[in-house]
């Protein structure tokens, strides 16, 4: 469970109070929108989440835990239970598919007999086992983002956190990476997807949170009453 509790977020540098005053809580196993106009306060939310900043003020508990208590020795293991997928995928260009999600799972220490065989299977998770010796620059949008995802669950994460993962896609290959979102969340796993597209937030049905100017104006449980 992620909770904020009274957050703000103020850059300091132009003044920017970026998130403003925010309580929230995702439970484990919630699929969750979170949407606003660019500047709302989305990826600041993120970053806080992955520990990327610290708050100026509040708390943020995960699994009952303050992370900003975390001990340096802890917080390597504390993002390993987090995966992220970016709009601009951040893919090895001179590494395959296949050896994309192996050096994610070579990063944790997995073994190679896990690698060979947890690898063909995420790729079979995100219909890209015909892919798996390409590289990226022979691979669509849609691919390419399918192969992000698949690398951002392989160790198995609590929480992923999709960050405008269809920005660049076209209406078919965004459906895709939303069907398989959906999936991973049906598996389990925590879904926190910061998106404009509202076609995507009214076909999740899901919970969709609103930010502006770093305030929560909106939580819904279901997307398609919005």
């Amino acid at each position: 469970m992620i909770q904020f509790e009274n957050v703000s977020k103020l850059y300091k540098q132009d003044d920017t109070l970026s998130l403003d005053n925010i309580t929230l809580k995702i439970n484990q196993g919630e699929f969750v929108s979170v949407v606003g106009h660019s500047g709302a306060g989305k990826t600041t939310l993120t970053k806080l989440i992955m520990k990327e900043e610290s708050p100026t003020t509040g708390s943020i508990f995960v699994d009952g835990v303050d992370i900003e208590k975390l001990k340096s020795s802890d917080l390597t293991q504390y993002r390993r239970r987090i995966g992220v997928v970016f709009q601009d995928f951040r893919l090895l260009q001179n590494k395959t598919a296949y050896e994309n999600i192996a050096f994610a799972m070579e990063a944790v220490g997995k073994s190679d007999e896990e690698i060979q065989t947890d690898v063909p299977h995420v790729l079979e998770l995100v219909d890209l086992s015909n892919r798996m010796m390409h590289f990226p620059y022979q691979m669509s949008g849609g691919e390419k983002q399918r192969l992000a995802i698949a690398r951002a669950i392989i160790n198995q994460p609590e929480v992923i956190i999709a960050d405008e993962p269809t920005g660049n896609l076209d209406p078919m290959n965004t459906q895709e990476v939303v069907n398989i979102l959906k999936k991973i969340n049906d598996l389990g796993t925590t879904i926190l997807l910061t998106t404009h597209n509202k076609e995507v937030i009214h076909s999740l049905g899901k919970r969709v949170i609103t930010f502006e100017k770093g305030r929560i104006i909106s939580d819904e449980n279901n997307s398609k009453k919005i």
